[in-house]
């Protein structure tokens, strides 16, 4: 049978294959598979799943199963197929050899997402980086990936055959020169980034950070907060984050400063998205992405309360932070889209649990007072005495602050306000 294919406008059809156990939820696992085939646009047809403790370790089913899939692919003409687990580089070519399909894993799937979403250089970089990783001890399957070929979608970057013998040593060689190459690169944009990141920790902002797994709403919720508080997002559309209903819609973290009606100020920064059985070199090369949430003084867990799964979303979330190093920030768990259910919202329960719509303005009225009632728990009201010769502090002050009180005497301005605690050691001088 032909390996090569062309990037067709339309999807290539595709078989799904699992394995069920009486451990996890193969289910959820299997239908999260399938969103995973359409976000790059394969159609899965057929789903076959045997129930084994373990992975054959030849050829991932059991012997049977391998005989009952290959006679599928004849009768059905389908040419590739998809696996719920990462797959060892023999289990891949014995597959191969005994279907005559191309097989594609779990983990080249969703390389092969991130390859195509990835927006920003370093997130290009990033996944270069895992991808090539994983390419490395599978030189010999269909999922080597030709390094002189730019990804298309349909599951182009792995439906080229591996290389021949005589290339394989010079395939490797050329792998490991550039990862050094790409890690050198990532090193240089860390750098720029850590210092563009510590100075967004000093300027007195609190950051708030959404997580949550691919699909739940993060962005959506962003938009909507920006519509109503982010300066110039309204008729600005580069202010705003790339939000459709799929799986991995985007990669980059965004950051953005929102301004409440109070004048109260804080980062709002959208990060990338989580999905269970995450690759974990991708996690690995994501921490940087993810160093918002790291360093965000309270996180938003976005959950979709409407998907009968959420709780495993909710797992795969948290498991996924662990991996990255987020650990002891405060969480606020936003159960959205309860407009597809038959939950009441908005509706908080405790200080840490919020049911709501994203699309909803009063679920974003009572969202935002939870978020100050976090972020801003150290604020005192305190009265400072601005001389006049600090013209521009008193200004900037009356940019982020409401005054509550406002009088003069002889050598500046009384002003009562509310400040956090930062913001009281900074301006220690003038307290009354």
């Amino acid at each position: 049978m032909t390996q090569q294919h062309s990037n067709l406008s339309t999807a290539r059809q595709v078989f799904l294959v699992g394995l069920t156990s009486n451990h996890g939820n193969s289910t959820y696992e299997m239908t999260e598979l399938a969103n995973l085939t359409r976000a790059n646009n394969l159609t899965p047809v057929e789903t076959f799943t045997q129930k084994l403790e373990r992975p054959n370790p030849a050829t991932y089913f059991g012997k049977g199963k391998v005989e009952e899939l290959a006679e599928a692919v004849k009768t059905y003409e389908v040419d590739m197929i998809v696996a719920n687990d990462e797959l060892s580089p023999s289990q891949i070519r014995n597959l191969e050899k005994a279907t005559q399909a191309t097989v594609l894993d779990r983990t080249g799937l969703i390389l092969d997402i991130f390859a195509q979403r990835a927006q920003t250089k370093e997130a290009k970089l990033q996944v270069q980086l895992a991808r090539l990783q994983y390419q490395l001890p599978r030189l010999r399957t269909s999922m080597s990936v030709s390094l002189d070929q730019q990804t298309g979608a349909g599951g182009g970057g792995f439906t080229s055959r591996g290389a021949g013998e005589t290339k394989l040593e010079e395939s490797r060689r050329r792998i490991t020169a550039q990862m050094v190459h790409i890690r050198q690169d990532l090193a240089d944009l860390t750098k720029g980034e850590t210092t563009r990141a510590s100075k967004r920790h000093t300027n007195d902002l609190p950051n708030v950070a959404l997580v949550g797994y691919t699909n739940a709403g993060k962005s959506t919720l962003m938009n909507r907060l920006l519509e109503r508080f982010g300066v110039g997002a309204d008729n600005d559309e580069s202010k705003q984050v790339f939000e459709k209903d799929m799986l991995f819609a985007t990669l980059n973290t965004t950051i953005r400063q929102l301004t409440l009606p109070d004048k109260k100020q804080f980062l709002l920064s959208d990060t990338v998205g989580f999905v269970s059985k995450l690759p974990h070199n991708l996690v690995a090369t994501f921490k940087s992405t993810l160093q918002e949430a790291a360093h965000a003084d309270l996180l938003l867990q976005v959950v979709d309360i409407s998907d009968e799964h959420y709780k495993e979303m909710m797992a795969t979330t948290e498991k996924t932070l662990a991996e990255v190093g987020v650990s002891d920030v405060p969480m606020i768990t936003i159960y959205n889209k309860a407009d597809r259910t038959s939950l009441s919202y908005p509706e908080i329960a405790g200080d840490n649990t919020i049911t709501l719509s994203a699309i909803d303005s009063d679920s974003q009225d009572t969202l935002i007072q939870l978020i100050k009632h976090h972020i801003f728990n150290d604020v005192e009201t305190v009265t400072l005495h601005i001389p006049f010769e600090k013209g521009a502090l008193q200004a900037k002050l009356s940019s982020q602050h409401t005054f509550l009180a406002e009088s003069y005497d002889d050598t500046g301005t009384l002003l009562t306000l509310e400040l956090s605690k930062m913001e009281r050691e900074n301006f220690a001088p003038y307290l009354v």
